[in-house]
């Protein structure tokens, strides 16, 4: 019985058992291996074997790499999402991080898109500092015949927004290079913005490369993401139970520092020890009717936003972002004020400063009254409720199915009125045991244990710092990992605020934690902190340093991870006898092999 392939046509010019072979091999083929097997018969006829084969492949598939810089996850996300979708126009596409390539291997990628995110006040992400350093350097490559376009990632309520965008945007184009796709810069609503940036970037690119063939239809958008579902993400937040919030701090305590523990259970949720939670919230009652009341407006008035149709009250309670004041939240607010003054506040870069801190849309509103505020005007005067982010303390392996928080709880009195953080008392006041938040995991492959569970590990973690060392315990204990452990804690007093205190006793007791050290800053009359403790047990940190440890430090970005950065840099001058330039070196080289991560806010 013949099994000649249906396209072989009956007269072509192969014997019987030739085209019974060949048309079994064809059957099993996908497109991509027939597309291989034409390159290959190419070249065959050319006489030039394989590296005709090759030529025809860099013409059939032309090349795109997707370089992203990230900092807590979302730029590398992305990156990834846009190579899975030039894949589907065509292209042989790859997302790279920033902190794994030199600037000079620029160069090399012909079809270029960037996506970048801005940290704190217009600075790189934590490992894309070095690239970024040298890519504005003078020594970077000329990029004449590269094609890009950039993706900004950013917040409005910071002054310097999306200036890695904005910086790497203008870069490439004064080294050469093409913008073939106007940048965008995206607030911390981002998902509409990259869906029509992306699709716009890759048709453009189709369009210029001129060989694809495979590209989806024009109207795809973000149905070529959507080809890969994930049941609960940002789009799709999962709603999960509290099963248990416990205060950590005792009696007299002047900080309220809550765990809770989240159901995951048939979620489909994962994260490994490293990821963090986003966290979507709900705005106070009481803040929602401050804004009622000093506008005026009615709580049922129907307004439209991008993802609905909602009452006023609805909108202000679970959509729009209330408490946090910017530039371009008083830039649209004045369109319809035109006050002077608030005018010569926007304008000032030190009013502004000072008076979008401690005040929120209820003081915006009294300061400056307008009667041209309608209900829709206010809510397009503000933006969109962003989630936030905390580090996961706890492991998968030592609590499957669940997801633990440490948590701070915000209050503070400012401008004569009480104020709270969003979701800290969203979290600690708003919902109860039994009721659920909704919740996604942000991954951040940048914050991760070693992948020998021998390597020792140094971790500095003051405060609810703390999160993710306790899930990297609890992950070492559960592997049994044999790596030396050690612990730099600090907080305001001993008796108060020494958060699973007994947790870290029983770890030493059972030497799972090898060192302890803590730094409780109010209870002698000097303060201490966790890098006066680092620098008592300078020489002892320094060995472990020069036995592969890993140095970690999570927390407060403005102070602390400054202060302990300039600690550790002093050690390793002193205890290595180095120059400070030296010093430094020998820091690059553990950010380098990843051996100095940092988990900041």
């Amino acid at each position: 019985m013949s099994h000649t392939h249906k396209n072989i046509p009956q007269d072509a010019p192969l014997e019987r058992p030739q085209a019974d072979i060949l048309g079994q091999l064809l059957s099993g083929l996908k497109s991509e291996q027939l597309l291989w097997l034409e390159g290959f018969i190419s070249g065959l006829r050319a006489g030039n074997g394989v590296p005709a084969l090759e030529a025809q492949a860099a013409v059939t598939t032309p090349e795109l790499t997707v370089l992203y810089g990230t900092e807590s996850g979302n730029s590398e996300s992305l990156a990834v999402q846009a190579a899975k979708a030039a894949k589907k126009y065509g292209f042989k596409a790859k997302a790279v991080n920033m902190a794994d390539i030199k600037v000079s291997m620029l160069k090399e990628f012909k079809n270029l898109l960037v996506i970048v995110s801005t940290w704190g006040e217009g600075d790189p992400p934590e490992t894309a500092v070095d690239f970024y350093q040298s890519f504005m350097d003078e020594s970077a490559p000329k990029l004449k015949g590269t094609r890009f376009s950039v993706l900004g990632l950013g917040d409005t309520s910071y002054e310097e927004f999306c200036k890695m965008g904005k910086d790497f945007d203008r870069r490439l184009e004064s080294l050469g290079a093409e913008r073939i796709h106007d940048r965008v810069d995206c607030d911390v609503d981002f998902d509409d913005e990259f869906a029509s940036w992306h699709v716009g970037a890759l048709k453009a690119l189709e369009k210029l490369s001129g060989q694809i063939t495979s590209a989806p239809q024009a109207t795809a958008g973000a149905a070529v993401l959507a080809e890969e579902p994930v049941s609960y993400s940002r789009k799709n937040p999962y709603p999960s139970q509290l099963k248990e919030r416990v205060l950590l701090n005792g009696a007299g305590s002047a900080k309220e520092t809550i765990h809770l523990e989240f159901d995951l259970e048939g979620s489909g949720l994962s994260y490994e020890t490293g990821d963090s939670l986003a966290v979507i919230p709900r705005n106070a009652e009481d803040v929602v009717e401050g804004i009622l009341e000093a506008t005026g407006l009615d709580p049922n008035a129907p307004v439209s936003l991008k993802n609905g149709d909602f009452s006023l009250r609805d909108a202000l309670t679970s959509e729009l972002d209330i408490t946090a004041l910017s530039k371009p939240v008083l830039n649209r607010y004045n369109e319809l004020a035109q006050s002077k003054d608030l005018d010569a506040v926007i304008n000032n870069k030190q009013q502004l400063a000072s008076y979008v801190t401690g005040r929120d849309m209820i003081d915006l509103v009294k300061d400056h009254p307008t009667k041209e505020l309608t209900a829709d005007a206010l809510v397009a005067t503000l933006r969109k409720l962003p989630p936030r982010l905390y580090s996961i303390a706890s492991s998968p392996k030592a609590h499957p199915g669940e997801v633990h928080l440490t948590v701070g709880v915000v209050r503070y009195d400012a401008n004569g009125r009480v104020r709270k953080g969003v979701c800290s008392t969203f979290l600690a006041d708003r919902i109860l045991e039994g009721d659920k938040a909704e919740v996604f995991v942000s991954a951040n492959k940048n914050f991760r244990l070693p992948a020998d569970p021998e390597r020792p590990i140094i971790m500095v973690g003051p405060g609810t710092g703390i999160a993710p060392f306790r899930a990297f315990i609890e992950e070492r204990q559960a592997i049994e990992a044999k790596g030396k452990n050690w612990l730099f804690f600090g907080d305001q007093h001993y008796l108060t605020d020494f958060l699973y205190q007994s947790e870290w006793q029983d770890y030493l007791s059972e030497g799972v934690l090898t060192k302890l050290d803590v730094a409780f800053s109010r209870d002698q009359k000097e303060k201490v902190y966790v890098q006066d403790r680092m620098r008592q047990n300078a020489a002892e940190l320094y060995a472990w340093l020069e036995d592969g440890a890993n140095f970690y430090v999570c927390g407060d970005a403005s102070r602390m991870a400054h202060d302990v950065d300039e600690t550790l840099h002093d050690i390793i001058a002193q205890e290595g006898s180095l120059s400070d330039e030296k010093a430094a070196d020998y820091v690059k080289k553990l950010k380098t092999e990843k051996r100095y991560l940092r988990d900041v806010y």
